[in-house]
């Protein structure tokens, strides 16, 4: 008996595995809140200089007029104002164009006096609130970086510490971290403490993630993982449609912050209710914790005569191929141990990263489509929805090579043909964008199952855990490529666009996995990748493997 039969005889899909997945997936709909509230709490509103603290007219526009000069789009300039006010362009006759000539050779200042805004659309955000604009507005790309790279250090930390004290306990820390993370980022009162929190909540979000999707796996069946990991994707897709209705609902920075935060609290609080993974406990040595488990999910599923036939040596006896399994010295190394292990990976890496660098280079910029940006949130979630569908029925008609590399290849073609689109037509340029993002989705949903696919059993989750870094890491670079529009409006959408196209061309090197079983060794791997059924030598290290290719890595990560 293998331990999916013993899973089978307390019931792998009844009402505890029912209850299990939903309760788990509930922190997945808040995901998207957190990885994309930058949008909205940093969403930077028409602003000009405020004008000399020592004036007060009755006509607001007179003031502004005499302080602050318009620039080339005939609005107020944003960071710079007359250093004296010039009363005289009140009474001048002129046009605007001969004024604005007079105008050049009239002596500039900074925003000495701080900046008005235009808030008629959202109350306050972090831009207003700390003045993240002109010689500042770097800042506002800052505080999105640093909280992807807490992101990136999270899967990092909470990763490592999850196979060593178990993924329950750290499930309910980083939920109680993300809970505790968001409501101190909205009573910050500094931008400093503010990132700070940021990060924690980047952390937070990787525990939550990795830690709800090892639970899922890890408690049903091999038969339903597909369509349960469809439908967790699905939960992230229908967390940006709930960001856009919150954060319209809410247009206060700190309201909206906390509002996006509380919900965690209350997956803190129902995660008690969590059973640690049995496959996780026998491989740590606890073993009766495992049966005492096993005895819940059958009483939950109502199979209490059969989970009280299960005893410790059935379950040893069941997971014996796993523990053995487990002893084998694999590290990271081994990603590059090979030629086709090092092509696979390097090509992966550029996958991952290229997808998640275009993919948040679109989403965390929406005010540049000129439309609300409530909008453009609700049409990028919902856009996602049919993308995953016709990117399931390509990697299963037509393979997963050509999917992954289509998928990649399309979403730069529409970057960069959103370049050459004159401004003024948005509705075009929103098109091509929503086209682009949802390739980019569709790319996310075919690289998790090609990456999987790809990787041994034995090395898979060193393999997913390296692709997920850089994955990460990419949507660190993400926002600072958007400060290079400063000086060249074109270059940010040009790297966005460029870099999916690059990775499409590196994809085509990846073997194709339609159809094939999964390899249990980095030498099957290498059988498949030379075109070969069957390896004339095995090496030493993997012997066990090969004699037992029934052995398998229960870790799966995400």
């Amino acid at each position: 008996m293998a331990f999916s039969d013993l899973l089978e005889q307390v019931g792998s899909t009844g009402r505890f595995q029912i209850l299990h997945v939903t309760l788990l997936s509930m922190p997945i709909l808040m995901m998207a809140s957190h990885n994309l509230l930058q949008n909205f709490v940093a969403a930077v509103p028409p602003h000009h200089c405020a004008p000399h603290s020592n004036l007060s007219m009755s006509s607001v526009g007179d003031v502004l007029r005499a302080t602050v000069p318009l620039g080339q789009n005939g609005k107020p300039e944003r960071c710079r104002r007359y250093t004296h006010p010039q009363w005289q362009l009140l009474n001048s006759n002129s046009s605007e164009s001969l004024w604005e000539e007079g105008v050049e050779e009239i002596e500039m200042q900074r925003c000495e006096d701080g900046w008005y805004y235009n808030i008629t659309e959202m109350s306050t955000t972090i831009i207003t609130e700390w003045d993240l604009v002109c010689d500042h507005r770097a800042l506002k790309q800052m505080s999105q970086t640093t909280y992807m790279g807490g992101v990136l250090v999270g899967a990092v930390l909470f990763g490592g510490l999850s196979d060593r004290f178990g993924r329950r306990i750290l499930l309910l820390i980083s939920n109680l971290m993300m809970a505790v993370g968001g409501t101190c980022a909205a009573f910050s009162t500094s931008f400093t403490m503010f990132c700070l929190f940021r990060v924690c909540c980047g952390m937070a979000l990787s525990g939550v993630v990795l830690n709800s999707f090892s639970l899922i796996v890890e408690w049903i069946p091999t038969r339903v993982r597909t369509v349960v990991g469809t439908g967790t994707g699905y939960c992230y897709t229908t967390g940006q449609l709930i960001l856009a209705a919150v954060a319209y609902s809410i247009r206060d920075w700190r309201w909206l912050t906390l509002a996006v935060s509380l919900p965690f609290y209350v997956s803190f609080l129902y995660s008690w209710w969590f059973l640690e993974s049995a496959r996780w406990l026998v491989l740590t040595k606890k073993s009766e914790q495992a049966v005492k488990n096993l005895k819940t999910v059958a009483r939950i599923n109502g199979r209490r005569a059969e989970g009280d036939k299960i005893n410790l040596e059935m379950l040893q006896e069941s997971m014996k191929k796993e523990m053995a399994c487990s002893k084998g010295s694999y590290s990271a190394l081994d990603l590059l141990r090979t030629s086709t292990m090092r092509t696979i990976t390097v090509c992966l890496s550029a996958v991952w990263f290229s997808t998640s660098f275009a993919y948040y280079g679109l989403s965390m910029d929406l005010q540049k489509f000129g439309v609300s940006i409530y909008l453009i949130q609700v049409i990028f979630g919902a856009v996602d929805i049919p993308a995953k569908i016709v990117v399931t029925i390509s990697m299963s008609m037509l393979g997963r090579r050509p999917s992954q590399c289509g998928a990649l290849v399309l979403a730069g073609v529409m970057i960069l043909i959103n370049l050459l689109v004159p401004y003024d037509l948005q509705v075009l340029r929103t098109s091509l964008a929503v086209i682009g993002k949802g390739c980019l989705a569709a790319s996310f949903s075919c690289c998790y199952l090609y990456s999987g696919e790809l990787y041994p059993t034995v090395i898979r989750q060193n393999g997913m855990g390296w692709v997920s870094m850089m994955a990460r890491f990419g949507a660190m670079v993400a926002p600072m490529v958007l400060l290079l529009g400063e000086d060249s409006p074109w270059l940010p959408g040009f790297i966005y666009g460029g870099a999916p196209i690059v990775s499409g061309i590196f994809a085509f090197f990846l073997p194709e996995t339609l159809g094939q079983p999964l390899p249990d060794t980095i030498q099957d791997v290498n059988d498949r990748g030379l075109g070969r059924k069957n390896s004339k030598r095995v090496p030493e290290k993997e012997d066990l493997a090969k004699k037992d290719p029934s052995c398998i890595l229960l870790k799966e990560s995400v």
